[in-house]
């Protein structure tokens, strides 16, 4: 057993230094050879990125194979097969990310890649378990083809999951943890040396493609090369082990392990064939998608859905070894699905939902473009302004503006709105504001009713009112913040420069 353990912290240790060498090497040769994703269309990021991340995991992979295969434990995996396999879906999906293949040939590929891996590495679906209690469901002539479909499944779901620095790396990693966790309770050592390794190589890639301490957008993407290579992977482990007579797991369980990335697939092509539109049509309507929409951090967005992705593959190895019946498990993924699917066909409810979620837990939201100052009493004015600006002065870049609130009709009041000029990114807006936020809580505390909390652009899409119309004459006014209940009545700005317009004030600001 420490044998064992050492030797697979070995060739953890090994892959991830091959992927994240790789990768650090190529990132400037891609720049120069420009085989770099250029921002535009459905994409989120706004830098050109090379998205060879695919090929630090690829050459892990090789040399990690070649090392299982010298110590003799690969005696139960086709060798030159998955070699073989894995060499042509990565040049496939090298050539998508600088070609822009059409998806046909990319099927394809894809085609045939399942055929050798069934038909050579007799690596091919035979049954999915025991769904109807106790009678195993035998695919029979099907298989071959089943085999196919499932493969080129799982690919394209990988693929498409992949749209946020992080995330499919991430659910990758996730995934592979879990089936270690299979392959070392079924001894499966050959395989658990494999899954080791993949897990090196995504971790390798991960420090280049992961938002952390100072990085606020990924060095690298995965791109095709790098999740069709995974994608096959997966497939492969997912068939060989829940097949035979001493399978490791059943193949309800594989549902399980890779949730996200498959309900998110499936039930996106649903919602777009609904509405009429082609199954691979881009949109942004993917669960990430969402989130983004909502607010989320792409940071919190990786981490919350990796932990979705960790508490469903948890709950399918928990029907596995406390022995729940197949059908019961199948019955509560279909369920699970069902509550996505529901999800996804009404996006715009479950993202107001979110927003709301999003304010209550203090999360800095990812819109946020400074602080809301409100309620202060007119006549403390000159005070709030020495306040405000002496906790932003040399500090921020920003702009303060001091508004009367003429929707008050008993004691005048003001609000402040504190506009900083931040990076673009999310990063910057969560360490930089969630302080000041706190700070200017701190120093205003002998004041009731004031509030103060992060400050968002009025933004259509971000406001739960819309489709809701009027239905009468007196019905209430539905935007109560018009511009023309509130003045402007002072300006400062971090470059010295001050106004005060329309309204000016009966004191001087500054003593």
């Amino acid at each position: 057993m420490a044998l064992l353990v050492t030797s697979l912290l070995a060739l953890f240790t090994l892959s991830l230094a091959i992927s994240w060498i790789v990768i650090g090497v190529g990132i400037p040769l891609s720049h120069y050879f420009n085989i770099a994703d250029h921002p535009g269309g459905h994409k989120e990021h706004d830098t050109i990125t090379p998205f060879i991340g695919g090929t630090g995991i690829f050459f892990a992979i090789i040399i990690g194979l070649n090392i299982i295969d010298g110590s003799h434990l690969l005696s139960n995996i086709p060798y030159a097969c998955m070699i073989l396999s894995a060499i042509t879906i990565f040049l496939t999906g090298f050539a998508d990310d600088v070609l822009h293949l059409d998806y046909k040939i990319r099927f394809l590929a894809q085609t045939i890649v399942a055929l050798v891996m069934a038909l050579w590495g007799g690596v091919i679906l035979l049954d999915l378990g025991k769904v109807f209690f106790s009678d195993v469901l035998e695919l029979n002539t099907i298989a071959l083809p089943f085999t196919v479909f499932a493969t080129i499944g799982v690919i394209n779901a990988l693929n498409m999951i992949d749209g946020l620095d992080g995330l499919a790396g991430s659910l990758s990693f996730v995934s592979l943890l879990l089936i270690a966790i299979v392959t070392f309770v079924a001894g499966e050592e050959a395989y658990l040396g494999l899954v080791v390794t993949m897990m090196g190589g995504v971790s390798g890639f991960l420090y280049y493609n992961l938002r952390y301490g100072s990085r606020r957008r990924a060095a690298v993407f995965l791109g095709d090369n790098g999740s069709m290579l995974l994608g096959l992977l997966f497939s492969w482990l997912f068939i060989h082990l829940s097949q035979g007579e001493t399978r490791a797991m059943t193949p309800v369980t594989a549902l399980w392990i890779l949730a996200v990335p498959l309900m998110d697939a499936v039930g996106v092509m649903i919602r777009r064939l609904y509405y009429r539109n082609s199954p691979f049509y881009p949109d942004r309507n993917h669960l990430h998608h969402l989130l983004v929409r909502a607010s989320f951090r792409t940071q919190d967005i990786v981490y919350i859905i990796s932990l979705i992705q960790l508490v469903l593959g948890s709950i399918g190895l928990a029907g596995l070894y406390l022995n729940i019946p197949e059908f019961w498990m199948l019955a509560g993924f279909t369920g699970v699905f069902l509550v996505y699917c529901y999800i996804i066909a009404r996006p715009w409810r479950f993202v107001l939902f979110l927003r709301s979620l999003h304010a209550r837990m203090g999360f800095t939201s990812a819109d946020c473009h400074g602080v809301f100052v409100g309620n202060f009493p007119m006549k403390d004015t000159p005070s709030f302004v020495h306040t405000l600006v002496g906790e932003l002065h040399s500090n921020y870049d920003y702009d303060v503006r001091i508004y009367e609130d003429h929707a008050n009709t008993n004691e005048p009041l003001a609000y402040a709105v504190i506009e900083l000029f931040l990076e673009r990114d999310d990063m910057s807006s969560a360490s930089q504001i969630r302080p000041l936020i706190t700070s200017l809580k701190k120093q205003l505390q002998d004041y009731t009713g004031i509030r103060i909390r992060q400050f968002i652009k009025r933004d259509d899409q971000h406001d739960r009112r819309i489709g809701h119309k009027p239905v009468s004459a007196d019905f209430r006014n539905t935007d109560r913040r018009s511009k023309s209940k509130s003045a402007l009545i002072y300006r400062a700005c971090s470059d010295g420069s001050v106004a005060t317009p329309h309204y000016p004030l009966t004191r001087p600001m500054f003593r």
